[in-house]
């Protein structure tokens, strides 16, 4: 009897276990069967994104300075396995499908690090708050770091395509559905000169500093270059991560440090352009106005010493404007700044625009600083004396400036008397030749012809810029070696241009001919010593490669 239960409880269950089972496939397959049939057929469907390749990068003549080489690959364990473009063929043939991807590749990394910046994949950051994924990035995509990548990344991204396929189990192609082909980023053209760029690259020798030049005329950078710098392949090198970590931590050299245009130094020398325009504009002194070099000045317990009188013990007697720069004399330019006043020294060098950034197409650019008498109250809680005022007229104590500002201040007495905008990009996507952006600081021509008979002194026979004596064509510039603060080490500084033909001649006898200044040049050297046979001569090998024939 409990038998005969025990089969009747199992046959109950059995039906209702039966039941269950039919009225599940009938939902399967009656109710839900076009939906189901749906989801398995686009289960066969996969969609791969066709990354477009980023726009070239060409220097000034035509010389390619950024390229992409594709890249193949298969994904196998969720991870990425190079072939060779051979190998993708093949596999494709034979029905299984492969990837391809564009890596950047800088022809000359090392040389334009700086310049051109380099690609890194974008974080969940981005992709977030910046809503990157709504301008065409996902996740792995690339994206410019630093640089012309990053200034013109708009640009130079192009548009990434799409394709929809038919894979079946084993994964292999059946058939392409759909297919949206990529479009390549917009080729560029820079203002920079490779083969200058590579000599100031060889002439500097990795030692800490910058070179820069410029177009007078338009602000187009024909030098960019920041030293030491890195391999910008090196971010695209998995097999390179430690050697990248290992630049990163470098603080010594700091590689990474854009010193063109975010190295902040006190100018030295080079900046009594400004106070000797300062001086004539607000009618301190003029061409013929004669002041005397004793050797030191004295004010209390402080003495200020010209570098003649402290190297050699000797005075320059009664010189005039052109003489003191020519010279580079200190104690002649502490009595100019004593007669402007700290104000309106202030005032020229901000005139200038020297506190503030020139606005050059690259990120990262850092403004200078000119320190006054209600900053040095604030901060320091100290009044401002004549010793402040004696050390910012020949560029030292509170005042630091970029190799850049350097560069655009030189550029005002090369070009009579303008600021114009700096500019990495020559040609842009829509092959518009760039158009320069000028502003007139309405200095007299007369005083711009003063300054600038005296810069062509300092690198004539008797001058400051000895390595340029004789050097062809003629040229006008400034040297300035600028104190450190540790008593031991100074950074040495060159600004130049050329040709110059003022309206006489260094001996301020015999009259020149006309000519218009091609290209302003300045060098630092971070704690090279001084800049006349420091730093000038690595500008002079720059020159004679550039008039080279």
């Amino acid at each position: 009897m409990e038998g005969k239960n025990l089969i009747k409880v199992f046959q109950v269950v059995l039906f209702f276990f039966f039941f269950i089972l039919l009225a599940r496939l009938f939902q399967l397959q009656i109710i839900n069967g076009s939906k189901n049939r749906f989801l398995a057929e686009n289960n066969r469907g996969l969609k791969n994104i066709l990354p477009a390749p980023r726009g070239l990068i060409f220097d000034r003549h035509g010389e390619i300075l950024a390229q992409n080489e594709p890249v193949f690959f298969i994904q196998e364990n969720g991870k990425k396995q190079s072939i060779t473009r051979d190998e993708s063929l093949k596999r494709q043939a034979e029905g299984e499908e492969t990837k391809i991807f564009f890596e950047r590749k800088y022809l000359d990394g090392e040389n334009f690090a700086h310049l051109l910046g380099y690609l890194g994949e974008v974080n969940d950051i981005e992709l977030k708050e910046d809503k990157l994924e709504l301008k065409g990035y996902y996740p792995g995509s690339l994206i410019g770091r630093g640089g012309v990548e990053m200034q013109y990344e708009s640009l130079l991204k192009g548009r990434d395509g799409s394709e929809l396929i038919e894979v079946n189990t084993a994964g292999r192609l059946v058939r392409r559905i759909n297919q949206v082909l990529p479009e390549q980023g917009k080729t560029l053209t820079l203002s920079v000169d490779k083969r200058l760029q590579e000599t100031a690259a060889r002439e500097m020798k990795n030692r800490k500093g910058a070179v820069v030049a410029s177009i007078p005329q338009t602000g187009e950078i024909l030098i960019f270059y920041s030293s030491p710098s890195y391999d910008a392949n090196i971010f695209m090198d998995e097999k390179k991560h430690e050697q990248l970590v290992d630049l990163i931590n470098d603080e010594e050299k700091s590689p990474f440090l854009n010193r063109v245009i975010a190295g902040l130094y006190p100018p030295g020398s080079t900046f009594k352009i400004v106070t000797s325009i300062a001086g004539l504009e607000e009618g301190k002194i003029t061409e013929d106005t004669l002041i005397n070099d004793p050797g030191v000045i004295t004010v209390n317990d402080y003495q200020y010493s010209n570098w003649f009188f402290t190297q050699y013990g000797r005075t320059e007697g009664e010189i005039n404007l052109a003489r003191a720069i020519t010279r580079s004399t200190d104690t002649y330019f502490y009595k100019v700044g004593e007669r402007l006043g700290a104000q309106k020294l202030i005032f020229w060098a901000k005139k200038f625009g020297l506190n503030e950034k020139f606005g050059i197409d690259l990120p990262s650019e850092l403004s200078g600083f000119i320190a006054d008498p209600e900053w040095k109250e604030k901060t320091r809680g100290e009044k401002w004396f004549l010793g402040n005022t004696y050390h910012l007229a020949i560029g030292q104590g509170d005042i630091d400036l970029t190799p850049l500002g350097v560069n655009m201040m030189t550029s005002v007495v090369a070009n009579s008397g303008k600021i114009c905008l700096p500019r990495a990009l020559r040609i842009g996507a829509e092959n518009t030749p760039y158009k320069a952006e000028c502003r007139d600081l309405g200095i007299k021509k007369e005083y711009l012809e003063i300054v600038k008979k005296g810069m062509v002194g300092a690198c004539s026979s008797g001058g400051t810029g000895y390595p340029f004596f004789n050097f062809k064509p003629q040229v006008a510039c400034k040297t300035g070696t600028a104190e450190t603060g540790d008593g031991k080490t100074s950074h040495a500084w060159f600004t130049v241009f050329a040709p110059a033909c003022p309206r006489q001649s260094a001996d301020f006898g015999e009259v020149m001919p006309a000519c218009e200044p091609e290209i302003v040049l300045t060098v630092l050297v971070e704690r090279g010593g001084e800049g006349s046979s420091v730093a000038a001569p690595i500008a002079k090998e720059i020159l004679k490669e550039y008039f080279r024939e």
